[in-house]
């Protein structure tokens, strides 16, 4: 594996614990929080830990309400970066330059499960709370994100609406805590756990029993950085593993049903790891301990001087999967480690790159790449995959979901880390009504391979760090592709992921296609771009995508891939998947001949500078036009105030 060269930091071995006199995140033995303290009086090693320092975790609630009652002007100029840091805990991000006083709120759904009743309620928000002051052209003025973390993202949230929202979305279950920040993230699994009926092991209460141990847990609330986590119980491998900084994986040892450990992955930037296997097996009722264990040893251990080199990826990178299971062993658990049983890798075949089922033949039903479609549940109803493009759904969608949900299932809908919606417990004698809905039209069970592939991040639509437009041009692609393009006969599943900039919310790396923002110079003119990547994906070997297009100017990228699948269709082996032709020609030198930018019938509207107005589809979009800051009530707050 090309891990890629990095700048030099600390000894990891010496832990924060030796570094300051109180460890970060911890409780004393007056029951109080301690927060992290520099000895000696020195600076805190970033401004964030120095923010973190003075006020974290679940303290933040109590001055962002307060900052919600007084409205967005209370908050000190000079002090803005700081909370808007903090409110991150809370599960809400500042919008980006030109869009001030907005926020983004991101709201937890651990596995993806929304009980019943649930989506209505995210709807109803979003609804009133989430229209901002200007209407997007493909999704209109509020709509709902599904992410690839199995959460939801709202857009355009007033700070002063934060205590209503937040009281609603609590009275019916729902929270936003830890949503974001340096903390246990969202935590991700088999979107079916629970319901799938050649599930090895349930997963869905283990993940349930970390979301409510560790969710506004203080021991573990202040983490060096993000704290990523999937539990997967069932066979395809769809919990993503090997892309979490901890990841629980269907394994057996001795006739006992449980999970091994992996640790260290993650996408992030442009130096991303598969989670490395630190041979430990775990039964279900051990889980909590070890993953308690090994986030107590990255808070203890884990670079708070270097934010970028924060992540748990590179002290596995620094101390070898070994010594990571060593000091797991002899500091964080109280019992003998167990080394790991035998896994279930090589029947894994979500994102696996392979064609025709062939992955898991002796699989009843032959196994799935993602959970689009009609598929039996263990109890004999079905579940409804639903293809949503981009993952984004207007809010009278979201509306229209939640009824059918009541109408044909018990109201559940879950969310995968493919954007997309299922619908569940749909008894068989009402699949076909439901098949038949009008709204089944636009979110299909049965879509275009290139519809079901698309992934895209929010992108300079909202996002600060995005260089580019990502949702509506991803969308235009698929659309494009699907009218434009065929794939072979054989091939009915495609990935392509569209992420702004190196953050890799669209998990670029992983897909068949990855595009990743840039900008370049096209007829003398500064132009939106991409780097073009090929042939990632998961699996029982799973491989990052080899990016070999630099700079490609945004509207000649369709043109790229068509050139692509038409190369594929004419060299590929018999049989022979994207994934493994990309490999083969990867071996040969050969891979750069595939991408021949070309402009064609595509047209794109986001060729400008996106990144530059405050909201790229405004028909005034210029920066001096942005109507913000505002008021709660909406109206601008104009700037000699």
């Amino acid at each position: 594996m090309r891990f890629g060269g990095r700048s030099k930091r600390r000894d990891p071995a010496i832990g924060n614990a030796d570094r300051y006199p109180v460890a970060p995140g911890r409780i004393d033995a007056e029951g109080r929080f301690r927060t992290l303290s520099p000895p000696d009086g020195n600076e805190m090693p970033t401004d964030v830990e120095r923010w973190k320092s003075e006020t974290y975790g679940n303290e933040i609630r109590e001055h962002l309400l307060e900052f919600a009652e007084q409205g967005w002007e209370s908050i000190p100029e000079d002090e803005r970066d700081a909370w808007f840091e903090r409110f991150k805990w809370w599960g809400l991000y500042h919008q980006r330059s030109g869009q001030e006083s907005y926020f983004m709120m991101r709201i937890g759904t651990p596995n993806g499960v929304l009980e019943p009743g649930q989506l209505r309620v995210v709807a109803e928000i979003a609804d009133e709370y989430a229209r901002g002051p200007a209407e997007n052209p493909e999704f209109g003025a509020a709509y709902c994100d599904w992410t690839t973390r199995q959460s939801i993202q709202l857009h355009w949230i007033r700070l002063e609406d934060v205590p209503e929202i937040f009281e609603t979305l609590e009275a019916n279950g729902l929270s936003t805590q830890q949503a974001c920040g340096d903390s246990w993230r969202n935590i991700v699994g088999c979107p079916i756990a629970g319901k799938d009926r050649h599930e090895f092991v349930d997963a869905l209460p283990v993940a349930m029993d970390l979301h409510e141990t560790f969710k506004g847990d203080d021991d573990h609330a202040n983490l060096p950085r993000k704290w990523k986590v999937s539990v997967t119980g069932c066979r395809e491998g769809c919990g993503q593993g090997d892309i979490n900084d901890l990841a629980f994986e269907p394994a057996e040892k001795d006739g006992r049903r449980g999970f091994n450990v992996r640790v260290g992955g993650g996408l992030a930037r442009n130096e991303p790891r598969f989670a490395r296997d630190i041979d430990v097996f775990v039964e279900p009722d051990a889980v909590e301990a070890v993953a308690g264990g090994l986030s107590a040893l990255f808070r203890e251990y884990g670079d708070r001087e270097d934010r970028y080199s924060a992540r748990s990826k590179f002290l596995v990178d620094e101390w070898g999967a070994e010594k990571v299971r060593r000091v797991l062993q002899e500091e964080f658990v109280e019992f003998e480690l167990e080394p790991a049983g035998e896994d279930l890798r090589e029947e894994y075949t979500y994102n696996a790159g392979r064609t025709g089922g062939a992955a898991a033949a002796d699989l009843p039903d032959g196994g799935h790449n993602d959970h689009v479609g009609v598929h039996e549940q263990a109890d004999g109803n079905y579940y409804v995959g639903l293809n949503v493009l981009v993952g984004r759904m207007g809010v009278d969608d979201v509306h229209e979901l939640a009824d059918l949900a009541d109408e044909y299932g018990s109201g559940e809908v879950r969310l995968t880390q493919r954007q997309n919606v299922l619908v569940t417990d749909v008894p068989e004698d009402r699949l076909d009504a439901f098949l038949a809905e009008p709204l089944l039209a636009d979110y299909s069970p049965a879509p275009d391979p290139f519809m079901r592939g698309s992934i895209a991040c929010t992108g300079t639509e909202f996002c600060s760090l995005s260089i580019v437009e990502t949702k509506n041009r991803q969308v235009r692609y698929a659309r494009w592709l699907k009218e434009h393009v065929d794939l072979p006969d054989d091939v009915d599943e495609f990935h392509v992921h569209l992420s702004g900039c190196t953050a890799s919310c669209a998990q670029p790396q992983i897909a068949d296609v990855s595009l990743r923002g840039m900008k370049t110079r096209k007829d003398g003119e500064p132009v939106e771009a991409l780097d073009i990547g090929l042939g990632g994906g998961l699996g029982e070997d799973p491989r990052f995508a080899e990016w070999v297009g630099q700079r490609v100017p945004a509207d000649e990228v369709p043109g790229a891939i068509a050139t692509l699948i038409d190369r594929f269709r004419d060299r590929r082996a018999d049989g022979e998947g994207f994934r493994a032709f990309i490999e083969r020609l990867d071996a040969e030198g050969d891979l750069e001949e595939l991408i021949e930018p070309a402009e064609t019938s595509y047209e794109d509207p986001y060729m400008h500078n996106t990144k530059m107005t405050w909201y790229p589809y405004a028909d005034d979009d210029g920066m001096d036009t942005s109507p913000a800051p505002a008021r709660a009530d909406g109206t601008p707050i104009p700037s000699e105030d």
